[in-house]
């Protein structure tokens, strides 16, 4: 799908809670000025199940035309509705899409053998490539590595997965089993050292959204096996990656991002605005950083 490093975008709101789409456009130009990897809209940092269908479409329609075939575009497309899923991505085709993003059904959840039905189902009705996202601490379902070695092997366009289950151990058994024919990134940002110092290819990453030229840098010496400067941005790094999920994902990032006015940290509910104190631990960091 790609190498390096791949923006989970926010999707922008005015004060009225509609999306900002001059927001977003300076918001994907500032990826584009840093050569970031790929453009990965409507994901959970998105705030997809809370964007509505016209939405989907013009912020869909508006990455794809920013990026020009520079890089990739990926759509977050997953629900826990199969056929909405196939819909879903139908509009993404159309759209001009490059690739899907497609999330573990949640709470009605599945079984090992219904995740292989799932995916496998679902990518015998597209041609686009798709990146299974494994993201357990949100659907209550995990994807074993076997899982997804089985059902990428069924379907050839299941090309990559995202992970984002947090445990080392299974992160590598994937790595082990699927790397020689798929793509393995990480889905958290503080791993995607490591995953990819282990044979990864990248990361969908938060914390590009407010530092895509610190990730793009990243990946970028591990990829050239320049090792020790990876791993001295990593660390330099490491305390703002964390605090971008000391709270729900995204109402941390776009709290930092408005401090560099890529956010007007407008969030449509469930999701309420992050507390002081916690602001403040970012704030106090940035500034440590520079950045502000």
């Amino acid at each position: 799908m790609f190498k390096g490093v791949g923006t989970a975008l926010i999707t922008p709101f005015k004060d009225n809670g509609e999306v900002d789409y001059d927001l977003f456009e300076k918001i994907l130009d500032h990826q584009l000025e840093n050569d970031i990897d790929a453009l990965v809209v409507l994901g959970t940092t998105g705030e997809s199940p809370t964007v509505h269908l016209e939405e989907r479409k013009r912020l869909t329609e508006m990455a794809v035309t920013k990026a020009d075939g520079k890089v990739p575009v990926i759509v977050g497309t997953g629900t826990n509705d199969t056929v909405k899923v196939i819909e879903m991505n139908k509009l993404a085709e159309e759209q001009g899409a490059d690739g899907l993003l497609i999330v573990t059904p949640y709470y009605n959840k599945t079984s090992q053998a219904g995740l292989i039905d799932h995916y496998t189902h679902i990518a015998s009705q597209t041609e686009l490539p798709i990146i299974a996202y494994n993201v357990p601490s949100r659907t209550g379902v995990n994807i074993e590595p076997e899982t997804f070695k089985k059902m990428s092997e069924m379907e050839e366009n299941i090309v990559a997965i995202k992970e984002a289950s947090g445990d080392m151990s299974q992160i590598l058994n994937v790595i082990e089993i699927a790397r020689e024919n798929k793509t393995i990134l990480s889905g958290n940002d503080d791993q995607a050292l490591p995953l990819m110092l282990c044979g990864g290819s990248g990361v969908i990453s938060v914390f590009s959204n407010l530092m895509p030229g610190v990730m793009k840098e990243i990946t970028s010496h591990i990829l050239t096996e320049d090792y020790q400067a990876a791993r001295d941005l990593h660390y330099k790094y490491l305390k703002l990656m964390r605090l971008i999920f000391v709270d729900v994902n995204p109402i941390p990032i776009k709290f930092a991002m408005q401090q560099l006015g890529l956010s007007n940290n407008n969030l449509r509910r469930p999701l309420v605005n992050l507390s002081p104190e916690h602001q403040q631990l970012i704030i106090d960091e940035m500034k440590e950083l520079d950045i502000i």
